[in-house]
C-alpha cells in the first residue's frame, strides 16, 4: 500500500521588492513528502532553496511581494491557516527547522540547555524542569553530553553547537524538520557524525526532512528522493537512485558530471554559464541559454512532465508532441 504524503506543496510562490524590481525566488514549486522519508533539496546558490524552506514555515522578511500557493500537512492546508494558529499549532511543533551557522541560530548570552528547553515552555507550556529533563534526552540523543547542558555557545565547537541547534529542531518531536545547509561550515569528519545522526533520527524516530544543500557526495548518504531546483523552480524531482546515476534533465546530468568521482576515467566537468537573473529570467525554459541540448521548442516555458514512478522533469526533451 502506498503510504499517504505528509507534506503536498502545490504551485507554492514567493517573491520578494527590492530597488530594482520584484525577485521571483520560488516560482510555482510542487512536491511531495512521505513520512519518515528524507528530501535533498539541491541546487547552486541563490536559486531559492533557502527561500522554498521559509515559505514553507511563514518565516518572511518584510519586502514580501507574493506568497501564496498551497501546503497540505497531512489533511490542512498550513498556509491557509491564520498566523496565530500557524504559530502555535505548526510552527516548531509539527515542522521545525535547521537554520545555517548554527552560532548565529544560538543566543550567546544563554546556556544551551535552556535554549533547548525553550519551545517546550513556550509551546507546550512545560515546567522549566521537566522541559529540561527532555532537553537531557535529546542532546543523548544527538550525541551531545548531558554535562554540556550548562555551556554556552562559545564553549562549544562548531560541531558540537550544529548538533545542539539539530536538538532544538528535535525537542518538540515534529513530524518534519528542514535543515539548511547543516554541515557547510563543518569539516569532513564533523560532517559525517552529524549525517550520521541524521541517520540514525530518521530510522529510529521516523521523522522526515528536508536537507537544503549544493553539496552533492554529501546529499547522498541520507536522500530517498532528490528535488533540484533552478532559478526558482524544481527542475527535477526524483527517488535517489535514479538521481545519481540517471539523471534526467539536462542540468542534473552536467551536475552529476561535475562530481568527483573515485576510479572515473575522465575528469570533472564544469558547467558552463551563468544562472539568470530572477529579476527577469527568460520567458520559456530557465536553464536553455546553458542547455546543450538546446532546440526550439525551448523558447517556450516547459511543463512538470512525469517521466516515471514519483520522477517528474521540467524539459521538453521529455515531452510528447512536437
Amino acid at each position: 500500500m502506498t503510504q499517504p504524503a505528509l507534506l503536498r506543496v502545490e504551485n507554492l510562490r514567493l517573491a520578494y521588492r527590492t530597488g530594482r524590481g520584484v525577485v521571483r525566488a520560488v516560482d510555482g514549486v510542487d512536491f511531495d513528502l512521505r513520512r519518515g522519508e528524507a528530501l535533498v533539496l539541491l541546487g547552486e546558490s541563490g536559486c531559492g532553496k533557502s527561500s522554498l524552506a521559509k515559505a514553507l514555515l511563514r518565516l518572511l522578511p518584510r519586502n514580501v511581494q507574493a506568497h501564496e500557493g498551497r501546503v497540505w500537512l497531512d489533511d490542512t492546508d498550513i498556509l491557509a491557516l491564520p498566523e496565530e494558529r500557524f504559530r502555535r499549532d505548526v510552527q516548531w511543533l509539527r515542522i521545525s527547522m535547521v537554520m545555517q551557522a548554527a552560532m548565529n541560530a544560538l543566543n550567546p548570552v544563554v546556556r544551551v540547555g535552556e535554549q533547548v528547553a525553550e519551545p517546550l515552555m513556550v509551546h507546550r507550556g512545560w515546567s522549566r524542569a521537566k522541559a529540561m529533563e527532555r532537553a537531557a534526552e535529546v542532546f543523548a540523543l544527538v550525541g551531545v553530553s548531558t554535562d554540556f547542558l550548562g555551556r554556552y555557545p562559545f564553549e562549544l565547537s562548531g560541531g558540537m553547537r550544529q548538533r545542539v541547534v539539530l536538538a532544538m529542531s528535535l525537542v518538540t518531536e515534529p513530524d518534519l524538520v528542514i535543515l539548511d545547509e547543516p554541515t557547510s561550515a563543518l569539516d569532513v569528519l564533523t560532517q559525517a557524525g552529524i549525517m550520521n545522526v541524521l541517520k540514525r533520527i530518521k530510522r529510529e524516530l521516523n521523522t522526515s526532512f528536508i536537507l537544503i544543500t549544493h553539496d552533492v557526495s554529501t546529499s547522498s548518504e541520507i536522500a530517498d528522493r532528490v528535488a533540484l531546483m533552478y532559478a526558482g523552480q524544481i527542475v527535477e524531482l526524483a527517488d535517489a537512485r535514479h538521481f545519481f546515476t540517471e539523471p534526467a534533465h539536462p542540468y542534473s546530468q552536467m551536475l552529476m558530471a561535475s562530481v568527483p568521482r573515485l576510479h572515473q576515467p575522465d575528469p570533472p566537468q564544469h558547467i558552463p554559464g551563468q544562472p539568470p537573473d530572477l529579476l527577469d529570467p527568460p520567458a520559456g525554459c530557465r536553464y536553455a541559454p546553458r542547455c546543450p541540448k538546446r532546440f526550439g521548442r525551448c523558447d517556450e516555458m516547459p511543463d512538470s512532465i512525469t517521466v516515471g514512478e514519483r520522477h517528474h522533469v521540467r524539459c521538453w526533451l521529455h515531452g510528447a508532441g512536437p
